[in-house]
């Protein structure tokens, strides 16, 4: 039976990021870095949107802020300018997204839930930035097959951000290695999964979370032996692997 102390010693220990999905082991050390390095160059769209979608009843499925700091720097970096979104949300890794390209910068955005981005689309229109984005609702893998179809979209994309259903993780890795030009760069977002990727196999899950566990391990095992890329996992948010195609 917990007593009051360990109560508060759990209770203190949650971290004040709304949909937070850190592997840090310390919760000082997450809002650390969110506030020294995070939120005080935050962009205020940025702000708000995380704020909109704190209030979301799955407010997990949001990128942390952190890592919506790090695809910022990564795109900037890269200097990418035609880039892809698989799973959008309510949108704050696509307005980060927005929000690094240049003017003329464009991302093709595809979920299949278009009112959990249109929830966000009010902060991302004041932002003046949704002029670069290309909505599409439904399921990618069509839309991604017409695209390879003509020879044109080959190797046409700078950047693509994935984090939508893991079980499909793997079939789209199939079709984007086609699409992203030779150096660029494909994120794949979380690749360590709650840090389930090494518990045991009676180990207390929840049930989504044991369900798709085995098509992120199968994802990061045929990422590691993949050829035609490099790669670096990353233990930012829920764990992201960047993958840069080489050939």
């Amino acid at each position: 039976m917990a007593t009051n102390e360990d109560q508060k010693q759990t209770e203190s220990g949650r971290h004040a990021e709304v949909g937070h999905k850190s592997l840090l082991q310390s919760d000082a050390l997450f809002q650390y870095i969110l506030e020294t390095s995070v939120f005080p160059r935050e962009h205020e769209a940025m702000k708000e949107l995380r704020e909109v979608t704190a209030k979301h009843p799955w407010n997990i499925m949001t990128t942390s802020a952190d890592e919506g700091q790090f695809l910022s720097m990564l795109l900037k970096l890269i200097n990418a300018k035609n880039t892809m979104e698989i799973g959008v949300y309510t949108g704050y890794s696509l307005l980060a997204t927005a929000l690094a390209l240049p003017e003329d910068g464009k991302i093709l955005a595809m979920d299949i839930n278009k009112e959990n981005y249109e929830l966000g689309l009010p902060v991302i229109k004041k932002a003046g930035v949704d002029h670069k984005i290309d909505f599409r609702e439904g399921p990618a893998l069509p839309v991604l097959d017409e695209l390879i179809k003509d020879e044109k979209n080959h190797g046409s994309y700078d950047f693509i951000f994935v984090d939508a259903d893991k079980d499909n993780y793997l079939n789209y890795h199939k079709r984007l290695i086609d699409l992203v030009k030779v150096g660029g760069v494909i994120g794949y977002d979380n690749t360590l999964w709650n840090g389930s990727v090494v518990a045991p196999p009676d180990a207390p899950l929840r049930k989504y979370v044991r369900y798709y566990r085995d098509f992120v391990l199968e994802l990061n095992k045929a990422l590691a032996v993949d050829p035609r890329i490099e790669i670096c996992m990353l233990p930012v948010g829920d764990g992201i692997t960047i993958c840069r195609r080489i050939k």
